[in-house]
Parts: structure tokens; sequence; C-alpha cells
């Protein structure tokens, strides 16, 4: 006996060292380990940088080009001259040649392409921060919909543990009843297949618990086997107003918002375009330096031996492509229609804007009436399942009614459980709508 309590108590030491071991993770932490670990968002961060810094000044063409060049050069040459008297001269020239040069180009003027395609580029990277947003929102949407989704099987896998436990009580008392002739071996059998009917959906809800785990540690971007609990409170908006979140969309939500950009990309690609008309200035210096020097086995007088120069010029050069064959109208008619098409993709994502609110917000009111509905359901339940085990207790009713008060009860708590994470989820999908995700009461 003293061998079993120690064996025992090992082992509840073990458990309880293995809870204080798991994890806690908070809405709140969740939050903050995917915003550091999702790979998406963590590839959408890459890409906004990039975007800087194709939006910064050394990506404008407002920046002269400044460029130098050198070069050093040595010949040696052996000559053997033969005269028209036969005589001969051997003669050695040798040769060093020496420059170098710096030169600066800058555009002054290219019809404003320069000015417009500098404001295009910061559009863009404004247009990746806002798409940004709309992985980042996506993300925890994802996320939050996850993590309460292993909150409620966390609450169904306790709720059929209880009543897993309440069957085993009462198989317990159907065979002790068999025992003293109270009752039949059917009674028993039957408590025996309501056991293992629980026992099986108890290892099932286990099962979807620990799918639904390893599927949120994914969004969070860490080791899918990774153990934890959850909080399973659950906060409301309950301020929200359909006016207010149907003006905010129209102000905030991220579709609509780079639908604007792209409407205001399309207006500088027409300009840049137009600018094809317009003369191109720019202007040009240099200064150069070059040294040049021989020497030779033969002297002569009037050879040159050395010589150094330097200079610097300078230039404007003007050039006007008066005429090139339409293109440039072409590409100006067309970016005209770019505008005219990006304008009406515009109108029709404020269509669906304002039409997903609404379905949004009648899909969240409908969800509290269920939550209300469903609250009052276990309430009812639970009163009948009490009664209903007190009656059993004095056998005033059969087994049978009772299961079924206790399958009853179960399926409202589990219910209830559905509908409390569901209206949450909803509220969250209005609030991703109206661009208030971010700020949001998880």
């Amino acid at each position: 006996m003293n061998y079993n309590k120690l064996i025992l108590s090992i082992l509840f030491f073990l458990g309880v060292q293995f809870g204080w071991a798991q994890e806690k993770l908070s809405k709140q932490e969740a939050v903050d380990i995917a915003l550091e670990n999702n790979f998406d968002i963590r590839v959408t961060d890459n890409n906004v940088e990039a975007a800087k810094n194709s939006s910064s000044i050394y990506n404008s063409g407002y920046l002269p080009i400044l460029s130098a060049n050198g070069g050093a050069l040595y010949d040696k040459s052996d000559n053997d001259n033969e005269f028209q008297d036969g005589s001969h001269q051997e003669n050695t020239t040798t040769r060093h040649s020496y420059n170098a040069s710096v030169g600066v180009n800058y555009l002054l003027f290219d019809g404003l392409g320069r000015k417009y395609n500098y404001k295009k580029l910061q559009d863009l990277y404004n247009l990746s921060e806002i798409q940004a947003r709309q992985i980042v929102e996506n993300t925890l949407l994802q996320l939050l919909a996850s993590y309460y989704d292993v909150a409620r099987l966390t609450e169904n896998k306790s709720n059929q543990k209880q009543s897993l436990e309440i069957s085993k009580s009462r198989l317990l008392r159907e065979k002790y009843n068999y025992e003293y002739g109270q009752n039949t071996q059917l009674d028993v059998l039957n408590s025996e297949v309501d056991v293992n009917n629980d026992s099986i959906e108890y290892l099932n809800i286990g099962r979807e618990l620990s799918n639904a785990k390893r599927d949120l540690n994914v969004v969070l971007g860490r080791g899918v086997n990774t153990d934890f609990t959850v909080d399973t409170l659950v906060n409301y908006a309950l301020h929200l107003t359909y006016e207010n979140l149907l003006s905010s969309a129209r102000d905030n939500n991220a579709l609509l918002l780079q639908a604007e950009k792209y409407v205001d990309l399309s207006e500088f690609d027409l300009k840049i375009n137009q600018s094809g008309w317009m003369p191109i200035v720019g202007i040009n210096g240099s200064y150069g330096w070059s040294n040049f020097d021989t020497e030779s086995s033969t002297s002569n007088a009037f050879s040159l031996a050395a010589q150094t120069s330097t200079g610097i010029n300078g230039g404007v050069n003007l050039s006007w492509n008066i005429f090139d064959g339409g293109t440039t109208k072409t590409r100006v008619q067309n970016a005209k229609i770019a505008i005219d098409n990006s304008n009406l993709e515009k109108q029709q994502i404020e269509q669906d804007l304002e039409r997903n609110v609404a379905n949004a917000w009648e899909t969240y009111q409908n969800s509290l009436f269920i939550l209300q509905a469903e609250k009052k359901n276990v309430q009812t339940n639970k009163r009948n399942f009490n009664r209903s085990e007190e009656q059993f207790q004095l056998g005033q009713i059969i087994s049978v009614e009772f299961r079924l008060a206790q399958v009853n009860f179960l399926n409202a708590v589990n219910n209830y459980n559905k509908a409390k994470y569901a209206a949450k989820v909803a509220e969250l999908r209005l609030l991703q709508l109206s661009g208030e995700l971010l700020g949001a009461d998880y």
C-alpha cells in the first residue's frame, strides 16, 4: 500500500509539473508573436522596405551623375633602320602616357516626367504600406479565429469530460442496482454503451483540439507541436453602430484605400506619358588631365619629348522629339483609359464594401441574438438536468430519460460555446471591413 501511494504521489507531482510547464497564451501575446514571427507578415515587411528604397531620392533621377575615368599606357619599341647607302641605325623608343578626367551630367528638364515618376514611386511606397496593413489584418483575423477555435474545443473537451464522469457514475449505479436486483442487465449494457460513446467523443474532441493548436502555431510562426492553453473569456464591443462602421469603412477600409491609390497611380502614368511631348534639357561638364613623354636612344632636337595638358569643358544639350510616329499619343490615350478603369474599379469596390458591411452587420446581430438564445437554452437544460438527476437518484425516472437530459444539457452547453465564439469572430470580421481591427479589443 505504501509503495502504491508513493507511485501515485510521484505521478501526481509529475502531472502538476507538466501543467505548470504548459504555456498560458493570452490573445495579446498571440498577436505579438504573430506580428513578429508570421511568415506572410515578414515577407510583407521586406516588400515594404524594398518599396521604401525605391521611393528614395537616389532612385528619382534628380541627382546628377558623376563619373571618373583614368588610364595609363606604356609602349616600348625597337627599330632597325637601313638607309640607301647600306648603313644601319638602331633606335629604341619608350613612350609613357597618363590621363584622368572627371565628368558630371545633370538633367535640367525632361517635361516633368521625372517629377511625376518620383511622386509615383512615393505613392507605390504608400500603397505597399496599405497592402501590408491588409496582410496584417487578414493574418490577425485568421489568428484570432484559430485562437477562439482552440478555446471552443478546450471548453468542449472539459464539458465532455464532465459528461463522461456522469456516465461512469451512472454505470456504477446501474451495476449496483443490477446486483441488488433493482434493474435488468439491459440497463447496465445501455450505460456501458453510453460510457463508450462518451469516451470516443472525448478522444475525438481531444484530437480536434490538438489539430487546432497546431493550426494556431503555424499562424504564429513557431513550432507546430508547442503546447499551450488559451483564455476562454470573450469580451464584445457592444457600442458598435452600423452608421459609424459604414462611415469608418469608407475612410479606412484597406481595399478601398488601395483602389484610391491605383487611381492616383494611373493619373501619374498619364502625366509621365504626356511629358514625352516636351523637350529635354541637360548640362554636362568635365575636367581632364593628360601627360605624354617619349624617350629615344637617338636624339632629335625637333621631336616631342613630353607634353602635359589640362582642360575644362562644359555644355548644354537640348533634344525635342517633335513627332515620334504617334507612340506618345497612343500611350497617353491608353493612360486615360486606365484612369477610367481605375475609377470604375473603385466604384465597384465601394459598392461591394457597402454590401459586405451590411451583410456582416446583420450576421453580427444575428450572432448576438443566437448567443442570448443559446444562453437561455443552457439555463433551461441545466434545470432540467438537475431535476432529472434528482429523480434518477430517487428511482422516479429510468436511465434512458436521464441520459436524454444529460445529452440535451451537453448539446446546449456546446451550442452556447459555439455561439459565443462565432459572435466574436463575426464582430472581428465587421471591424476588419471598417478598418478598425488593429485597434480593437480582441
